[in-house]
């Protein structure tokens, strides 16, 4: 008697599991020794250098001849020549102000973003992770994003930023989201990142929103915000780099409070410099996560850009408003009111993953202690399954599962709210749930959250302790998204 084994179907359930993006050896290497070819973004580099040349030129010319004119009368006036410019000379200008060159660019030729009414999950630092994703679509999440990933760590080899490109086959509308202060790192690191995961990338998302100082001093993030004429050149590259796929961007309002920026650069990011899809955060880069998102100046920015495509017969781009959706109620309100064809979720999904399906079923879900358990156990599953179950890879879901667990503790059961719907900044006085597990699940200990972890993946070693990589219990912490 002998075991028949459908080969069809070991082979579909196979493919189902594999991921996508996985970048090899060799090819990482060619990136670190610099021997892997980039020669769209050579070319528009090259490009943006002459332009910049010639501006320098111009200016010394208009210098000169402003120094002639003023010059006492009848005392001839001579001109001393202009030295010629070089690429240091070049370079030691900043140019980072002025408008972008004349690049004729045919952005009919992107794939259009039809997005309106899909659910969103923001790219999460650190806790964004591809099992955290996984488990977000299949609570209805359509939209998903990876973790920021450095453009100078791309360009680099680093094995852990080209990490951060990996899809899952269950993924249906997949982006990566890259930061970097200038075209010199972005453009030529899309084209790598477009030419890699061809087919497998449906777009790429430019980080102009990180508020945390690591990256903003090094003019990347939320720093883009005040560099206008950089950052149009950053997306004009990227688009010509990237061929088919679209480029999208996620800002701030601004940088600083009382100062908001964002409805002078959301009309040309689209109309301008191509930008398929934009989302705005509604806060400052000053804010943080404090103070509650301004909704009503994501919606004079969304009229600013409409207005701007009607002008200049424009299609449409998807923009999607982010801050402190935590309820379907709140979603569909938001939905309604300020004009959003979607709202990015990042934090209220931290804190409950099911939140898309709350939204998709327009209900608030009051999900058992058991139901969180089982969300739990798929979440250790889907770790294993990417991290590997070797000693190492129990260790790597350990702390990703805790890490998780440091936001999922502040749900508050709907069974026991006073006022609906519940809002991401309330924090409730200890509370004792409907049963020990969900009095446990509540537990704001960190040794709680091993212990939960060790359920599913065995005793911790002795030594292990956690520590969560952002305070979520931190009133206005730098909780994720940028």
């Amino acid at each position: 008697m002998s075991l028949v084994v459908d080969e069809e179907k070991k082979a579909r359930l196979a493919a189902a599991e594999t991921e996508l993006n996985f970048i090899d050896g060799d090819t990482l290497k060619k990136i670190r020794t610099k021997k892997y070819p980039h020669p769209i973004a050579d070319a528009y580099l090259k490009e943006i250098q002459q332009a910049a040349n010639e501006q320098v030129a111009d200016n010394a010319a208009a210098e000169v001849t402003e120094t002639s004119a003023s010059s006492a009368p009848g005392t001839p006036s001579e001109a001393q020549p202009v030295e010629p410019i070089t690429p240091a000379v070049a370079e030691a200008v900043d140019r980072s102000q002025d408008d972008t060159p004349d690049v004729p660019l045919r952005f009919v030729e992107k794939k259009r973003l039809h997005w309106t009414g899909k659910t969103y999950l923001a790219p999460l630092t650190t806790v964004g992770n591809l099992p955290f994703r996984r488990l977000c679509v299949d609570y209805g999440c359509d939209i998903t994003c990876g973790e920021m990933g450095l453009a100078m760590s791309f360009l680099q080899g680093s094995k852990e930023e080209w990490s951060l490109v990996r899809r899952h086959p269950s993924e249906g509308i997949f982006g990566m989201q890259i930061a970097g202060s200038k075209p010199q790192l972005l453009v030529p690191a899309a084209e790598i990142i477009g030419r890699e995961c061809a087919g497998n990338l449906d777009f790429v998302d430019v980080n102009c929103g990180c508020p945390i100082d690591l990256v903003y001093k090094t003019g990347s993030g939320s720093a883009l915000l005040d560099a206008v004429g950089r950052l149009g050149k950053i997306l004009i590259g990227m688009n010509k780099a990237l061929g088919d796929i679209p480029v999208t961007v996620k800002l701030r309002t601004g940088v600083k409070d009382g100062k908001n920026t964002a409805h002078k650069l959301m009309p040309r990011l689209a109309s301008e410099w191509g930008a398929s899809a934009i989302t705005l955060h509604g806060r400052t880069r000053q804010q943080r996560y404090t103070k509650l998102a301004d909704w009503d100046y994501i919606k004079t920015c969304v009229q600013a850009v409409r207005e701007r495509e009607a002008e200049d017969d424009l299609p449409p781009v998807p923009i999607f408003g982010g801050g402190d959706c935590f309820s379907a109620e709140d979603y569909w309100y938001k939905m309604d009111n300020y004009g959003v064809d979607g709202v990015m979720i990042g934090r209220g999904a931290l804190i409950k993953p099911w939140i898309f399906t709350e939204i998709k079923e327009r209900r608030e879900w009051d999900i058992s202690s058991r139901e969180r358990l089982e969300l739990i156990r798929k979440y250790a599953e889907y770790g294993l399954n990417h991290f590997g179950s070797d000693t190492a890879g129990v260790n790597t879901t350990r702390r990703y599962l805790c890490e998780a667990l440091s936001f999922q503790y502040r749900y508050i059961p709907i069974g026991l709210l006073e006022t609906m719907p519940p809002r991401i900044n309330d924090r409730a006085p200890a509370f004792r749930g409907r049963d020990e597990l969900e009095t446990l699940l509540a537990s704001p200990d960190s040794r709680d959250w091993v212990k939960i972890s060790e359920m599913f993946l065995g005793p911790a070693p002795e030594s292990w302790s956690f520590t969560p990589k952002h305070k979520s219990n931190a009133y206005g912490s730098e909780e994720g998204q940028g």
